[in-house]
């Protein structure tokens, strides 16, 4: 399992950004753009949840308080 190496704040921010696009995707897009806005909002949402982000671990950076 991935280590967490998101702090709370990088959360909630991905968490709402998700969200918002989530409800672009379903309101207001149509088509190509629809499924590629909806993607990355459930990817933002994933790693919201998880707490991981894989661009992270592979730079080395982490936003998580020790």
């Amino acid at each position: 399992m991935l280590e967490k190496n998101m702090g709370q704040t990088d959360r909630k921010i991905r968490a709402v950004a998700g969200v918002v696009l989530l409800l672009l995707a379903l309101t207001t897009f149509a088509g190509v753009w629809a499924w590629i806005v909806g993607i990355v909002a459930v990817v933002l949402l994933a790693t919201a949840a998880l707490g991981t982000c894989p661009p992270y671990s592979l730079l080395g950076i982490s936003t998580k308080k020790e």
